[in-house]
């Protein structure tokens, strides 16, 4: 995109370096207002070059600056070196070292490393992005932190930590996900006024979820439960019964007409207590299951199911049943011991279960995130959702979709079991599987976020459950 705004349609390169530093500057400025010290760490490409923009700017409006050039100046070339040559004509300072605590500074730029990086941070790089990350004071990044790959998110060997990340042009989906959110802080976008064209002429290779996309339509005043869906919660080994409650009890307050829980005999009369709507079954045997198969609509297999051969039994007959489902936890670990596919279902692995999808590590997972989601489609069918930092869920057509909701504090036990329970209420409603898998990981992403206004630390499951009701009616 940046290409086709210079070849394409005659916009200068300096003159976009021009708008990204005068971008990032002002971002800067009303993010730290009161800020007057600024220092900038400049690499030797393009990005080096916004930075030199950024301290000739931060000069002109009295801040007290430092620039610190990283490599030799003399690797400077094209628009970066203007820039430079610009910085220096307005006399401003030039450091040739990275002094402790860069001198005390209020505000440091990374203007390091851009988009292109394609191996690990290694050298005086490397040593530079530890001294960045060690700065107590507010950390810009320019375009992207550096050291953070653009495409998957993934930490090149190290990367900045910013509170702060500028991004121009086109958002890199790597800021949205895997270690993307941990080291970007705030994103602000700008687009350097570049006609829509240079976007609309690309193929996005993801989506990033917008409060807008997909929605629940009203329900008609004649509405009666049997049209809003009938959710099979089929899970509860013994000793993990609550995961299947939460299940059953986030279907039904994201709207679904009626939840039955199949469950262990042994609890099956207390799963309920404190939420009578839900219908409990004491289920031993798939002739007990046959009848409660035939009454739902959508099947949500997996949470507390165990790998026993009662969970084995029950989960080859509830893909038998030809239902939609959503399978999740240990229905994920069945399915990878014995893979099939079809198009009738949704999965919900987070990287630990994907890694046991795709005969991967979970490292490997998060080491390119969009991959993974993309190939656990391809190979199992149906809707993929790679549950973590910046949730992906990916379909048969088009691209992976990323969502941006929920907090640290979701990580914590039964948050999956509430989102398979969300989805499985979405499908029940009668929206279509993907747009289940959207909505569904937005609204209990929002849940979260609203539940944890209270602070993240101490986040429960149950509290999101609470806060489903006002996020799927808003």
């Amino acid at each position: 995109m940046d290409r086709h705004a210079i070849d394409g349609l005659g916009i200068p390169g300096l003159e976009l370096m021009h708008r990204a530093g005068t971008a990032t500057f002002a971002a800067l400025r009303r993010r730290w207002p009161d800020a007057k010290t600024l220092s900038v760490v400049c690499g030797p490409g393009n990005n080096g070059g916004d930075g030199y923009v950024i301290a000739r700017l931060a000069l002109a409006a009295g801040f007290d600056v430092r620039a610190y050039p990283v490599g030799p100046l003399e690797r400077l070339r094209g628009d970066a070196a203007a820039a430079f040559a610009e910085y220096r004509d307005a006399e401003g300072p030039v450091l040739n070292f990275i002094p402790p605590g860069f001198e005390g500074a209020e505000i440091l730029v990374d203007a390091l490393l851009g988009t292109g990086l394609d191996r690990d941070v290694a050298g005086e790089y490397a040593a530079v992005i530890e001294a960045i990350n060690d700065f107590p004071g507010g950390v810009v990044a320019v375009d992207i932190p550096s050291g953070l790959n653009a495409d998957t998110g993934a930490v090149m060997g190290n990367a900045v930590h910013a509170d702060l990340t500028v991004s121009f042009i086109g958002l890199k989906q790597g800021l949205f996900t895997g270690a993307g959110p941990a080291h970007c802080g705030e994103i602000v976008f700008d687009d350097l006024d570049t006609p829509p064209e240079v976007r609309l002429e690309q193929t996005p290779s993801s989506r990033l979820l917008r409060s807008g996309d997909f929605a629940l339509p009203p329900r008609r005043r004649d509405a009666h439960k049997g049209q809003c869906g009938h959710v099979l919660v089929i899970g509860g080994e013994c000793g993990y019964s609550g995961a299947a409650r939460m299940a059953g009890e986030a279907a039904a307050r994201i709207g679904a007409g009626l939840v039955s829980i199949a469950t262990r005999a042994a609890h099956a009369a207390l799963i309920n207590l404190g939420r009578p709507e839900l219908m409990a079954h004491g289920v031993e045997s798939t002739e007990q299951l046959q009848p409660l198969l035939q009454r739902a609509s959508v099947l949500a297999v997996g949470p507390g199911l165990g790998c026993s051969d009662w969970a084995k039994t029950l989960f080859d007959a509830a893909i038998a049943s030809g239902k939609p489902l959503v399978v999740d936890a240990d229905a994920l670990n069945l399915l990878a011991e014995h893979p099939r596919s079809s198009d009738h279902w949704l999965l919900t692995p987070h990287p630990g279960e994907a890694a046991r999808l795709l005969g991967l590590s979970a490292a490997e997972i998060q080491r390119d995130r969009f991959a993974a989601v993309t190939a656990l489609q391809r190979r199992y069918g149906g809707i993929a959702v790679l549950k973590g930092a910046g949730t992906l869920i990916a379909g048969p057509a088009g691209v992976p979709h990323v969502a941006r909701w929920g907090n640290p504090g979701m990580a914590s036990g039964g948050m999956g079991d509430v989102l398979t329970g969300v989805i499985a209420g979405l499908l029940a409603q009668h929206l279509p599987p993907f747009e289940a898998a959207c909505l569904g990981v937005r609204i209990h992403g929002q849940a979260g976020d609203l539940a944890a206004s209270a602070g993240e630390r101490g986040l429960l499951a149950g509290d999101v459950i609470e806060a489903l009701r006002t996020c799927v009616n808003r």
